[in-house]
């Protein structure tokens, strides 16, 4: 590898999110409250990539995300890719996709949804044949992805 191309330092045993548009990097800051870890975290902000033109990129030491964690990260950025490092090596690389049901993620727009008005949990479904859709279980609203808003 060039020097040039070492970007970032290299992970013990972590976590790395990458392939981030980088236009939703901040909202996955906030997401996973990585301001509130004591860990070290390194962010790569609009680097180059040949897949996407820009990414971002955040490596997140001693942590690894449980499904659920995983499944907001899928409603805010979905298709990243999830590397699990351990011992400086990849042991795991998934893409993270938006699983087709939502329990208590995505809060409904309806605001005459029972969701919205009765202590209960959301629930979506992805619907099918329209990515980056959602479709309230109780009302039947409709969200796109871009308009969400997490509970």
């Amino acid at each position: 590898m060039k020097r040039q191309e070492l970007l970032v330092a290299a992970l013990e045993s972590g976590t790395v999110i990458d392939h981030i548009p980088s236009s939703k990097l901040f909202e996955v800051v906030n997401l996973l409250h990585l301001e509130q870890m004591k860990t070290s975290i390194t962010v790569g902000y609009n680097l180059k990539s040949k897949k996407m033109g820009h990414k971002s990129i955040i490596k997140i030491a001693g942590k690894f995300f449980s499904d659920e964690e995983l499944n907001q990260l899928a409603v805010v950025s979905p298709n990243v890719t999830l590397c699990i490092i351990r011992d400086y090596e990849v042991v795991e690389k998934k893409e993270v996709f938006l699983p087709e049901e939502l329990k208590g993620i995505v809060k409904c727009a309806n605001p005459k949804c029972i969701t919205n008005n009765e202590p209960m949990k959301t629930y979506f479904h992805a619907v099918p044949g329209k990515e980056g859709v959602l479709r309230c279980h109780y009302c039947n609203k409709e969200v796109d992805l871009d308009h969400v808003k997490l509970v």
